[in-house]
């Protein structure tokens, strides 16, 4: 069967090509530098020359509070128009099964954890990163109306923050867990942190989401929106003292109360995905913040020899 996976060369892209492969499956990897997807031309042709049955859409435009206070028109734009794009696509080629990769940052900003995908209409997303959150809510919207006029079999999922080896350790645009290990590993006496470190967030290890997104794209079909993540919620503060646990950061972690927190709070409620797909989470956070460590570490020494 031939599978198409945009975005097949960032994060979370890589593993699921990487997955696929162990399977046995020669998925076609659409990456930014061949095909931008926010240009409809760019989208019919990768659609030709990969002539899917399914997709996995997971091509976007992210990163951490200062990336999206950074560019909102730009976040706003891109995830909408790829997603468009990819929709109609879909339809237009005949694909069997769109798999949309939506975002917990949809979720109205004071959601009272664990969200339940019932109240993702319930009022308007945290302000530093809800361009980015509307675009991709935008694009349940469309799945479901081109799933009721044309039959597109499209569905849309929402993952937890996801973090892991291969994670985007960028100084200026990383989400929290690669820029701790960063900051951590290469820093010196003080580490420097956004915030007071009260708000709480929970994170997904990125070869469970993998495993999330093929558990879906085999065994559901609904309209419905469904999160994928482990149900267990943690302060920006307890995670910095883990991560500098695993680490061996023996330094200073200070708080600039100047910048801004972001979302208070963060968990999601992850029972809908166990009933319709049997998914639950296995990577216990130590062990996940372990793994990402020593791949940085690994990274990082190769780098400088």
């Amino acid at each position: 069967m031939n599978v198409l996976v945009t975005g097949g060369g960032g994060f979370l892209g890589s593993h699921l090509v990487e997955r696929l492969r162990e399977q046995g499956e020669h998925p076609f990897v659409a990456r930014r530098r061949d095909y931008d997807l926010t240009e409809q031309a760019d989208a019919r042709r990768l659609f030709a020359d990969a002539a899917p049955e399914i997709v996995f859409h997971l091509a976007a435009e992210v990163g951490g509070i200062g990336a999206n206070r950074a560019n909102p028109g730009r976040y706003w734009y891109a995830n909408l128009a790829m997603g468009l794009n990819v929709i109609e696509e879909s339809r237009a080629t005949g694909v069997r099964k769109l798999v949309l990769a939506g975002t917990v940052c949809s979720y109205p900003k004071f959601t009272p954890p664990p969200f339940r995908e019932e109240q993702l209409w319930d009022g308007y997303p945290e302000e530093t990163n809800a361009p980015y959150g509307v675009a991709k809510k935008a694009l349940l919207v469309g799945a479901q109306a081109y799933r009721e006029q044309y039959g597109l079999n499209a569905i849309y999922l929402m993952p937890a923050n996801l973090y892991g080896p291969g994670d985007n350790f960028h100084p200026t645009n990383a989400h929290v867990i690669p820029d701790l290990v960063r900051k951590m590993v290469d820093g010196g006496e003080e580490v420097v942190l956004w915030g007071d470190g009260s708000p709480t967030r929970e994170f997904l290890y990125v070869d469970d989401c993998v495993e999330g997104l093929l558990l879906a794209a085999e065994r559901h079909d609904g309209p419905e929106p469904v999160n994928l993540g482990t149900g267990r919620e943690i302060s920006i503060a307890d995670l910095a003292d883990l991560v500098a646990e695993v680490t061996g950061f023996g330094g200073e972690i200070r708080w600039d109360r100047s910048m801004p927190n972001g979302q208070p709070r963060r968990a999601l409620d992850a029972s809908r995905a166990r009933a319709l797909f049997g998914f639950e989470a296995q990577t216990p956070l130590r062990e996940g913040l372990e793994q990402t460590v020593a791949w940085y570490r690994a990274m990082h020494t190769h780098v400088a020899r």
